[in-house]
C-alpha cells in the first residue's frame, strides 16, 4: 500500500495504475454511457449484468450461505444474504451494496461479500435496502437500521459470536456509516468499514475537480444519483443522508476507511477520515495511489486492489478482535 497525500492529478486516467487502466479500458470498449445518461431500469440492468461474477460462488467458496427475508421497516420483505466463514463462532459484518442508491442488488455485491467473509473471517449479513427513486431518503437507511437491529438479536443463529459491525461500498458505505451513528454509545458496531464512501452532497472538493469525468464515476453521475436518492435540499443536511454533517462523531463506531487517489469520493471518505479522528474515535484510513471508484471489485485481475483487500481486511479484523476481547472480559 502506498499512501496519498494529494486528491490527485489535473487528469488521473494517466496516474491510474496500469491493471486498473486495462480493466477500465475492457469495461468502457462496451461504450456504456454514464449511469446519468440511463434511465434507473436500464441502469440497472446494465450495473447487475457488468458486477454480477456467476463463478464467484465456485472462486470464492465460503462455509455456506443462505437467502432469507426479514419484515421491513414498511411491513414488507427485506432480503438478506448471509454468508458464513469456514470456522464460526465469528463477528459479523451488516454489508450494504454500492450504486448510488439506486443500483445494486445481493447478486452483483456477491463477490464483495465473499471476499470480505472469507479474508475478515467473519459472518456477512449482505442486505438488499430499497432502492431510489421508488423509495427515496430515508428508506435506505430505515432498512439499514433494521437488518442490523435484528442481526444483533440472531447473530447467533447463523454462528455469529455476538460482536456485530457494519461495512459497505460507496452508497452503503454511506448507509453503513449513517447506521453507526443511529446506533451511538453502547449500542454503535464494533467497526465500521467504510470502501469510498460517500458522505456529503458537496461537488466542490478538490477530488471532485481532479476526478470529475471519471473515471467509472463522474462529477454528474453523483449529482444525478444524489437528485434521485433526496426529497429535497432539506434531507442534504441531515446527518443520516449526510454523515460528514453530524455534529458529534465521538459516539459512532471505529472506522475503516479505504479511498482511492482517482475517485471523485475520495476526499468524501478522507474528510469522515479526519472527522473521526478528530472526535477521537480510532480510524484507519487506508489511501491508494492510482485506484479509481470501485478497485476493490477489480481485486482479481488488479495486484494493488487484491493488496489494498489484505490490508482492509486486517484492519477490520483487529477492530472486530479487539470488540471481542473487550465482551469476553466484560462477561
Amino acid at each position: 500500500m502506498t499512501a496519498s497525500d494529494s486528491a490527485g492529478d489535473a487528469d488521473c486516467l494517466y496516474g491510474l495504475d496500469p491493471e486498473v487502466r486495462e480493466v477500465v479500458a475492457d469495461i468502457e470498449s462496451l461504450g456504456v454511457p454514464p449511469w446519468h445518461a440511463l434511465s434507473v431500469e436500464s441502469a440497472r440492468h446494465i450495473e447487475d449484468e457488468l458486477f454480477t461474477d456467476d463463478t464467484a460462488g465456485t472462486d470464492l467458496p465460503v462455509g455456506r450461505t443462505l437467502d432469507l427475508a426479514i419484515s421491513g421497516p414498511d411491513g414488507d420483505d427485506l432480503p438478506l444474504r448471509v454468508y458464513r466463514p469456514e470456522e464460526t463462532p465469528a463477528p459479523t459484518l451488516v454489508f450494504f451494496h454500492g450504486g448510488g442508491w439506486c443500483l445494486g442488488t445481493l447478486d452483483s455485491a456477491d463477490d464483495l461479500a465473499r471476499r470480505l467473509c472469507r479474508r475478515v473471517g467473519a459472518v456477512i449479513v449482505s442486505v438488499d435496502y430499497r432502492l431510489a427513486p421508488e423509495h427515496p431518503f430515508p428508506a435506505a437507511i430505515d432498512d439499514a437500521i433494521r437488518a442490523l437491529e435484528w442481526t444483533r438479536g440472531y447473530t447467533a443463529e447463523f454462528g455469529g459470536n455476538g460482536v456485530v459491525g457494519v461495512a459497505g461500498s460507496s452508497a452503503g458505505g454511506n448507509l453503513a456509516a449513517a447506521a453507526s451513528l443511529a446506533t451511538p454509545n453502547d449500542a454503535a458496531p464494533a467497526v465500521q468499514t467504510l470502501l469510498y464512501p460517500i458522505t456529503d452532497r458537496a461537488f466542490d472538493t478538490d477530488s471532485y475537480e481532479s476526478n470529475a469525468d471519471g473515471p467509472l464515476l463522474t462529477r454528474e453521475d453523483m449529482r444525478h444519483f444524489w437528485e434521485q436518492y433526496l426529497r429535497s435540499d432539506v434531507d442534504a443536511a441531515n446527518p443520516y443522508a449526510a454523515p460528514l454533517r453530524a455534529g458529534d462523531l465521538s459516539v459512532t463506531a471505529p472506522g475503516v476507511v479505504v479511498t482511492g487517489e482517482c475517485d471523485p469520493l475520495r476526499d468524501d471518505g478522507a474528510a469522515y477520515a479526519t472527522r473521526l479522528a478528530d472526535a477521537g474515535v480510532g480510524v484507519d484510513h487506508l489511501d491508494y495511489e492510482g485506484m479509481c471508484h470501485g478497485f476493490l471489485s477489480f481485486a482479481d485481475d488488479v495486484d494493488a486492489a487484491d493488496a489494498a483487500f489484505d490490508d482492509l481486511a486486517e484492519a477490520t479484523s483487529d477492530r472486530l478482535a479487539a470488540a471481542t476481547s473487550n465482551r469476553k472480559a466484560k462477561n
